[in-house]
């Protein structure tokens, strides 16, 4: 099963589901995301579209391609 992230490109924080109540919230370490990891590309797309602000970049991570033979470098971002 995928897991996917929410990460400013400016500030570097994550945007993820609260593992409390659900509600999107902005958090500064990846470990504090860990519980609102969503998994599946089509939900990470719908937390950009819904709470990220409109001149802020995001990239959505998929942490199970990271340390991998696939992950992200030059040219496959």
């Amino acid at each position: 099963m995928p897991r996917f992230v929410v990460q400013s490109k400016v500030t570097g924080r994550f945007l993820c589901p609260s593992p409390t109540d659900g509600t999107p919230e902005w958090v500064r370490e990846l470990r504090e995301a860990g519980g609102g990891v969503v998994t599946d590309f089509e939900t990470a797309l719908e937390l950009v579209h819904e709470w990220s602000e409109m001149d802020e970049p995001v990239v959505v991570v998929d942490l199970d391609r990271l340390g991998t033979a696939n992950d992200y470098t030059e040219g496959t971002r």
